[in-house]
């Protein structure tokens, strides 16, 4: 083989090698701290059960895939074994996360009572599991305020420090903010009295 063919042979496979070569693969991706990290973490899957959801489940799957289109790390599927479960109850709602992407959630009816909205409560639930603590800023924008926002507050979707949040603890870059073990519990500062 000539120097030139060989020459050309390995321009063309440079030029495929770089065309193969994502975005995320050639710059490198930094941490909290701002040190390089490994190119990509890999995307997570948590498996959901909520097949004892009861009325709430359609307002559970349509949170997974909220959580699903708002960050990149961790991907929700319905299925068994389960990382989680949610169930339905009478009670408030409430989420025991054990350890990150695994725990319990229940979709209680009596803040849906109340007039909060399902698919809301269900979002920021899981936002428990998926390592998230209630931040009371009675802000809308804010799905981790949860009902320190108002029953007239819908949004279902997490702020972009939430999501980053999320992000960073599924590429384990940061510890989560949540006590594993501990049951978030967000009852509206009126109920309590």
């Amino acid at each position: 083989m000539s120097r030139i063919t060989r020459y050309a042979l390995a321009f063309i496979l440079g030029l495929a090698f770089v065309a193969t070569v994502t975005p995320a693969q050639a710059a490198p991706v930094r941490d909290a701290s701002g040190q390089a990290a490994s190119a990509q973490a890999a995307v997570r899957t948590l498996r959901y059960d909520a097949s004892r959801a009861a009325e709430f489940r359609s307002a559970v799957d349509r949170a997974a895939q909220i959580w699903n289109s708002s960050v990149s790390n961790v991907r929700l599927v319905p299925g068994t074994p389960a990382d989680f479960v949610v169930l339905a109850d009478n009670g408030w709602p409430r989420a025991q996360p054990v350890g990150l992407g695994r725990g319990t959630v229940w979709m209680g009816r009596q803040a849906t009572g109340q007039g909060y909205d399902p698919l809301r409560i269900a979002t920021h639930e899981i936002g428990h599991i998926l390592g998230l603590p209630d931040r009371r800023t009675g802000r809308c924008t804010d799905l981790m305020s949860g009902s320190s926002a108002g029953t007239g507050c819908t949004n279902p979707y997490p702020s972009s420090a939430e999501r980053a949040a999320v992000d960073r603890n599924f590429a384990g870059f940061t510890a989560p903010d949540v006590e594993f073990g501990e049951i978030y519990v967000d009852v509206p500062a009126a109920a309590t009295h």
